[in-house]
């Protein structure tokens, strides 16, 4: 059987804290007993960054934003930011909901022959030298709009002063066909390891797995699909070579016969890393990117399920060796409750379990947490998301919300607008304080903070701070101060036609510093004798 791939619908992938080493100026030591500290906290000095091409379709507008925060302790030293174009990969190049809902390709070749053989494909319309979203100072976010169908993945890197918490967002509205309606996605981090529970191999569906490789040497990575009842059979090779600085998209119904809603796909880097996501288009409620969930846990949290969602499917694998029971809750404005029908959930290992949990919100924001139920043996760990949809009938629009670690200290939504943006706070524990700062617009104005606290067990979705004086998108960054851990993520509508389109952005946090250790034994002089 022959594997479809796509070169201009794009890969997304990856911004990731990558640290030499840390400037001794960045961080102080919060005891005074150096024997009580393992380790200071420094900001990162140099991090990578990924984009997907978002688009092939020539109806479809993408703005990007960039942004680094401000943050004490960081030197005002030199430093750079910007990305360039990835190299596509591709044999054949198709709109994704274009064809017979993921029917094999027929041409007698592998999608991937062009990664294969070392690759056939070039940059795409913005291809050159010239850095998109170059940063002039931290504090100050950077946007830039594309109309071209043939824009490219992008590939960055971001140091000095410009590291810590680096992040981008792009935005995509599409007005017509397939994959109607606003999908977005924050760059996020290469790595070598990603679970998307939620994807499809569905006729309905087209989901294409973007991968991204930033390094200047060939990664490979496996793909995998577990359904209802365990793995599905592979129709083909499911080992990808990715080259250099390139990106290559697959259609996920060509890597097995066998058709499916509610699965998972696992992405393995067999040699190198890699960034993924997955875009995911459905042919009646449009589409959207769904970013990978967070890493295997006992305990998960979904966050910022609108409250007039009206239908939520969920998804959930158990990738270890034992069964996972899961009590099911939903964390609203005030308390958390048990969803109707939906107590609990038992996955089987190794399978993915879906749930249909219809209007689950009742016209009140919440999230979702997924508890172990109790019993003998220990708890096994899970991976979930979302699928939420909003409107009714042709006006449908679809979102994916994964699971979402908690903020450590920092997270930021690069791309807000004036109206039209959501920040969902959850405290599945104790109850926690945290500060939102709204920064400067891209055309002016000033920073804007508010403090929040968020009671535990319950959510909080407000309407974020906006710059003062500001014009066009900003940022929104979200620190923890003081209690439980917090989880979050943005929601944008810009609503069109009658259709309420929106797109959800989790924030983990942004790994803008690191831990270095205390050096136990001075090695600048060394002994002779």
């Amino acid at each position: 059987m022959n594997r479809t791939t796509l070169s201009l619908i794009g890969a997304v992938t990856a911004l990731a804290a990558v640290t030499g080493v840390a400037a001794l100026t960045g961080g102080s030591s919060e005891d005074a007993d150096p024997a009580a500290k393992a380790a200071t906290r420094l900001p990162v000095q140099r991090s990578t960054l990924l984009c997907p091409a978002p688009s092939s379709s020539d109806v479809s507008s993408t703005t990007y934003t960039a942004y680094t925060p401000e943050r004490d302790g960081v030197e005002a030293k030199d430093g750079t930011a910007g990305l360039l174009p990835a190299e596509s990969h591709s044999d054949d190049v198709s709109d994704p909901g274009a064809g017979d809902g993921g029917s094999k390709d027929d041409s007698g070749d592998k999608g991937d022959k062009g990664a294969k053989d070392g690759g056939k494909g070039g940059r795409t319309s913005q291809g050159g030298d010239k850095p998109v979203l170059p940063l002039k100072e931290p504090g100050k976010p950077v946007t830039t709009d594309e109309d071209s169908s043939g824009a490219p993945a992008l590939i960055g890197t971001a140091d000095g002063r410009f590291a810590p918490g680096w992040t981008v967002q792009q935005t995509t509205t599409i007005d017509a066909g397939s994959g109607r309606g606003l999908l977005g996605t924050a760059c996020t981090a290469p790595d070598t390891d990603f679970w998307f529970p939620g994807v499809s191999t569905d006729r309905d569906r087209q989901d294409f797995v973007h991968l991204t490789n930033p390094d200047d040497v060939a990664a490979e990575a496996d793909l995998k699909i577990y359904g209802p009842s365990g793995r599905l059979n592979a129709s083909t090779d499911e080992s990808i070579t990715i080259p250099p600085r390139s990106t290559v998209p697959v259609l996920l119904s060509t890597l097995t016969d066998q058709r499916s809603a509610g699965v998972t796909l696992r992405v393995t880097a067999r040699t190198g890393r890699v960034g993924a996501a997955v875009q995911a288009v459905d042919q009646k409620a449009g589409g959207d990117w769904l970013p990978a969930s967070a890493a295997p846990s006992t305990s998960v949290v979904i966050p910022g399920v609108p409250k007039d969602a009206t239908s939520a499917r969920l998804v959930v694998f158990a990738p270890g060796s034992d069964d996972a029971d899961l009590k099911v809750r939903l964390a609203g404005p005030n308390n958390s409750i048990t969803p109707a029908g939906h107590e609990s959930l038992h996955v089987k290992s190794g399978m993915t379990a879906a749930i249909d949990l219809g209007d689950v919100t009742k016209g009140e924001p919440g999230s979702l947490l997924l508890t172990p139920e109790g019993g003998e043996g220990p708890a096994a760990p899970v991976v979930a998301a979302l699928q939420v949809t909003r409107g009714k009938g042709g006006d449908q629009e679809t979102a994916f919300i994964p699971a979402t670690g908690a903020i450590e200290r920092s997270a930021t939504a690069a791309d807000n607008r004036s109206k039209g943006s959501t920040l969902s706070l959850v405290a599945p524990g104790a109850t926690t304080k945290v500060r939102v700062t709204a920064s400067a617009g891209a055309d002016g104005g000033s920073p804007v903070s508010k403090t929040y606290e968020v009671k535990g067990g319950t959510t909080q979705a407000l309407e974020p701070p906006h710059p003062s004086s500001g014009k066009g998108p900003y940022a929104v960054t979200v620190e923890r101060l003081s209690g439980g851990p917090v989880h979050a993520s943005r929601m944008l509508e810009l609503p069109q036609g009658g259709v309420p389109m929106f797109t959800i952005q989790p924030l983990p946090d942004d790994r803008g510093t690191v831990a270095v250790p205390e050096a136990g034994q001075d090695l600048s002089v060394l002994n002779d004798d």
